[in-house]
């Protein structure tokens, strides 16, 4: 594979886009443009965030010797750095013209709105670069989770659904607050598998501060309570995950290290069959 092609982290891009699914489902699916839009913004922000992390970690040293996991690019010697900021330039240039064309597809031109989610944009540009990257990277100040949450959790979602209907609801708010909390699950368990070798490196995630019994709480809690807030609010076809959380559930209790790389993508893609199943 392409070393280039690796660093992107494909398997990582759908679970980006289950806040902009459940969003648009919710609003019935009346704007294809945008939605396509909408996803074509999201990919290029994960994949962003993906470039990003593995320079932050590759310059800070975090990934040096680290075993038990697939070496990226950088890790592997086969990407150089200028390469990777050149991978990076591109793809901010991509978001930056995915993002505009998205907001003036969706909104009238210059008006409030429009130039709200302008700015929401740049934010996420931000947020995407700086989770390991730079020298106020919150990844490491234990502050991941919380970004993950409010990017692919409340605005994905809640954005989805604005730019298709132009309103909001009290259910959409607690639709994306119930998204953003497996997405956080997926976060929490890669800094599960990677506790130990981030506190040798200073790499204070929220999982590492929890240590490893208050990590595995938090997860079950974090999967608990997204089935909950769907169930409350009337949306009871998500309750169809719930065998495949519940294996999951046992499969983490039970495996270390690299072993819990098998359940990324069963956590992921459960995850966008939620986001599916949460229109009804």
């Amino acid at each position: 594979m392409s070393p280039y092609i690796q660093s992107l982290r494909i398997r990582t891009l759908p679970l980006s886009v289950a806040g902009i699914v459940l969003g648009t489902g919710l609003a019935g699916w009346s704007n294809w443009l945008v939605f396509g839009l909408a996803v074509a913004t999201t990919l290029c922000l994960q994949i962003l965030s993906n470039l990003s992390n593995e320079l932050g970690d590759a310059l800070k040293g975090t990934d040096a010797d680290q075993q038990g996991r697939e070496a990226y690019g950088l890790q592997a010697g086969t990407i150089t750095v200028k390469q990777m900021k050149g991978m990076i330039i591109f793809f901010i240039g991509l978001s930056m013209i995915f993002g505009t064309a998205l907001v003036y597809a969706s909104l009238p031109l210059f008006s409030v709105p429009f130039f709200v989610f302008l700015g929401l944009g740049v934010l996420a540009i931000v947020g995407a670069m700086t989770y390991t990257l730079g020298k106020h990277s919150y990844g490491y100040k234990g502050l991941g989770d919380l970004g993950v949450f409010l990017f692919f959790g409340l605005l994905s979602t809640l954005g989805g659904y604005y730019l298709q209907t132009q309103t909001l609801s009290a259910e959409v708010v607690w639709c994306g607050v119930a998204i953003g909390l497996p997405c956080v699950g997926v976060l929490n368990l890669n800094n599960i598998r990677d506790m130990m070798h981030d506190r040798e490196h200073s790499k204070r995630t929220f999982a590492s501060l929890l240590g490893p019994l208050g990590a595995h709480i938090y997860h079950y809690l974090l999967l608990f309570a997204c089935l909950l807030i769907f169930i409350c609010l009337g949306h009871y076809w998500v309750a169809c995950v719930t065998p495949i959380w519940v294996w999951h559930i046992r499969y983490v209790g039970t495996h270390t290290g690299r072993e819990l790389d098998l359940q990324m993508p069963v956590l992921m893609f459960s995850t966008l069959l939620v986001a599916m199943l949460g229109w009804f």
